[in-house]
């Protein structure tokens, strides 16, 4: 199998648990377009999120924002997005209220919260580079999200919470945890699978010539399009056996060692 393309998730594989790019991942990035082979990311972050790494990485393709539903350029202007359905956005807020969780709401562009002292505000500042917009009151701002997460430090009860949510919400959203602090709803049928999909198309490369690499539930969609889908050394075991390989973890240069192994050799 020759790869062509790599698409691979950001957090918990691409970057290190302090949202650090390694040098030799960047290496790794440098010597597939050496090679000649697309890349690009996939990731549950706001556009705003991707922007720290385009220029270490030399980034030139669409990048695939709130889990591939919405798709930016490298410099961040939109190509396209999906929104959640207002009716699905309103009942997962509620929901998430009744549950006790933080809620953030991505709409307009903007991270927009009630408490900005609020658990993981300021890891998601960090990881962002951007503040946040405090506002009195997100059900205005329901109408038009592209992505909601429920935060909470008791990850236990994301955990649980998360198969209840997906199956009140139904078709109407996608709800997937990104972190095991994050839950995060997104637009409905359409996932980082199908962002994977779609770059393969524009560029012409067969989805068995496809490379990805996750760590968490959302990215075996990825994994279901690819010919080879890799799994961090950090996944759960049930992403792990949704992959064809598994490699380090994201803390130990686990992306590079996938590259290095998988895909350069």
């Amino acid at each position: 199998m020759r790869i062509a393309l790599v698409v691979t998730d950001v957090d918990g594989t691409l970057v290190t648990g302090d949202k650090q790019l390694t040098p030799r991942a960047i290496q790794a990035v440098a010597a597939l377009r050496t090679r000649g082979i697309a890349f690009t990311v996939a990731s549950s972050r706001p556009p705003i999120g991707l922007r720290s790494l385009v220029e270490p990485l030399g980034l030139g393709l669409p990048m695939g924002a709130f889990n591939g539903s919405t798709v930016v350029a490298p410099d961040l202007s939109v190509i396209d997005e999906t929104l959640i359905p207002e009716a699905a956005a309103r009942a997962a807020a509620a929901r998430l209220a009744r549950e006790g969780v933080d809620i953030w709401v991505f709409a307009d562009g903007a991270w927009l919260l009630t408490d900005p002292d609020g658990p993981y505000t300021d890891l998601e500042r960090r990881t962002l580079q951007a503040d946040a917009r405090r506002v009195d009151d997100l059900a205005p701002y329901l109408d038009r999200a592209a992505k909601i997460v429920g935060v909470s430090r008791d990850h236990a009860r994301l955990a649980d919470l998360e198969p209840r949510l997906a199956a009140e919400i139904g078709e109407g959203a996608a709800v997937h945890r990104s972190q095991a602090y994050y839950l995060d709803v997104t637009p409905p049928h359409v996932d980082k699978g199908h962002f994977v999909a779609r770059i393969a198309d524009e560029l012409g490369v067969p989805l068995a010539n496809v490379a990805t690499l996750g760590d968490m539930a959302n990215d075996t969609a990825m994994f279901a399009r690819a010919g080879l889908s890799i799994a961090m050394g950090n996944a759960s075991d049930a992403v792990k056996r949704a992959a064809s390989a598994v490699t380090g973890t994201n803390e130990a240069d686990g992306f590079a060692e996938a590259i290095e192994r998988y895909v350069l050799a």
